[in-house]
């Protein structure tokens, strides 16, 4: 797959690339005709969700997920949080009702969704600029620690068993999959984007890539000038009073706010 010829061309590169961390395997998944313009919520977190089936910790929470749901599914799967109890201010913005839609799905769809599954996850909101130019080095910064936490030392490239994250803002989401820190020290954000179509992403598949098809993924912090963003990033398995305590907290869903 991708993360996998990610790996190999960043063993070889050597022009400035000093560190890069790296998601478990993530599928890439795009928009088809059907959903173009408003799918990329339930496609990245198809991405999600195909990392997350091939990581031993969450076998349990994902027994009834052998495959990756379709839009459809998702949808319906997401209506079952909210019966659950999840995030009624949510539900109740989409009347309860998303199967057979054409709703956008955020953050806050996402975290219900994943948390039903016992699927130990937080929402970060990063609701402000926190550098000159509209730009946000924190939300880098968060990344950055976020895939190298367990994972120091001095490896060039490292294949982390991190899964990726769910990068949302006004108008579109993203899956990021992993970060690059240059010998300068600037840090470089590697996205997957829904409305990539798959014949751009299979050129990170050929062998002798010079890396300028790279030029897809990569986001410095002078690309993500959004007011706004916010992140679902996934931490583990959660036990059933932790599920319940979470949903009951859901009431009013909150998120971590930096700064």
């Amino acid at each position: 797959g991708v993360i996998e010829a990610l790996c190999k061309y960043y063993q070889d590169e050597n022009k400035d690339v000093r560190h890069v961390w790296l998601s478990t395997g993530v599928d890439h998944f795009h928009s088809s005709l059907g959903d173009r313009g408003w799918g990329c919520g339930y496609r990245n977190f198809q991405m999600l969700l195909s990392s997350l089936l091939q990581n031993s910790l969450y076998n349990d929470c994902l027994r009834d997920t052998t495959l990756i749901p379709s839009i459809p599914k998702i949808q319906s799967m997401i209506e079952d949080a909210w019966r659950e109890g999840f995030d009624p201010h949510g539900a109740s913005h989409f009347n309860n009702r998303l199967h057979g839609s054409k709703a956008w799905i955020g953050a806050c769809e996402i975290y219900s969704l994943l948390t039903s599954l016992r699927i130990k996850c937080q929402i970060i909101d990063f609701h402000k600029p926190t550098g000159p130019m509209g730009t946000h080095p924190r939300l880098f910064e968060w990344v950055l620690r976020y895939y190298s936490t367990d994972n120091e030392g001095g490896a060039k490239v490292v294949c982390t068993s991190k899964p990726p994250i769910y990068l949302q803002h006004q108008g579109h989401s993203h899956t990021v999959v992993g970060i690059e820190e240059k010998k300068n020290k600037t840090l470089c954000l590697l996205l997957f984007d829904p409305g990539c179509p798959a014949q751009e992403m299979q050129k990170l598949l050929k062998q002798n890539s010079d890396g300028t098809s790279l030029k897809l993924l990569r986001k410095f912090v002078g690309s993500l000038k959004e007011k706004q963003y916010q992140i679902v990033a996934v931490d583990g398995v959660l036990s059933l009073e932790e599920k319940a305590a979470r949903c009951r907290a859901s009431q009013v869903l909150t998120s971590e706010k930096i700064p």
